[in-house]
């Protein structure tokens, strides 16, 4: 039971679907960032779905290629080895869309500061492979930690409104209670990743520290 749990919350904050989840957060928010009023606009809607296609499934796609021709032993990826083809892959995504949101108008500079911050991350995740098997999950859940830092630092007043499809449900959530929400989330995801035995304790927390310091990297160049 524990062993699927693990595996659960291994998947749903799989590192790749990060930068989706900042993305529905910053919309969630405050929609009037990107222009738009609602986060179901149909503009809000085709950038989430860009920001998907773009970070999570064409890299994930590529792997699973990667996977298939041999080129990798294990999506588990169990040694540093076997991450280095997945690094530079998604790497080049990321870049990619930095580059792109740094020209857009419609991008605010917080989300497009997250998107070079998780470009660091990663890149830095690439160096520290050579010599440690570095937490990429951790990372992830330190950098989405480190843009409610920043949001929470930039915007204190703003809130979190879930949405369903019939529209927004009737509350929300203050900043301080979403940072809270965060580091209990990266806690468990931490916890389900040692449960699962692919890292040791220091490669979590060297995670944690690399995802949450880019993100603050990143904002010195772009806030």
């Amino acid at each position: 039971m524990l062993h699927a749990f693990a595996r659960l919350a291994s998947f749903l904050f799989h590192p790749l679907l990060i930068l989706t989840y900042t993305l529905v957060f910053l919309l969630a928010v405050n929609p009037y960032l990107f222009g738009v009023n609602h986060m179901s606009d149909p503009s809000s809607k085709l950038l989430l779905l860009r920001v998907f296609l773009s970070s999570c499934f064409i890299p994930g796609v590529a792997i699973l290629m990667l996977r298939f021709t041999g080129l990798l032993r294990s999506l588990e990826m169990p040694s540093p080895q076997d991450r280095i083809g997945p690094f530079v892959i998604t790497g080049m995504f990321y870049l990619w869309l930095f580059r792109n949101f740094l020209d857009n108008g419609q991008i605010p500079p917080l989300f497009s500061s997250f998107t070079l911050g998780a470009t660091i991350t990663l890149f830095l995740a690439f160096l520290v492979n050579i010599f440690s098997k570095i937490s990429v999950h951790a990372a992830g859940m330190g950098g989405l930690l480190g843009v409610i830092v920043l949001t929470l630092t930039l915007y204190p007043n703003y809130a979190f409104t879930p949405i369903l499809p019939s529209g927004s449900l009737p509350f929300s959530f203050g900043m301080h209670g979403i940072l809270l929400s965060v580091i209990v989330l990266a806690g468990l995801v931490g916890s389900a990743r040692l449960l699962l035995r692919p890292h040791e304790p220091m490669d979590l927390w060297g995670g944690y520290l690399m995802g949450f310091i880019g993100q603050f990297i990143a904002a010195r160049f772009i806030l």
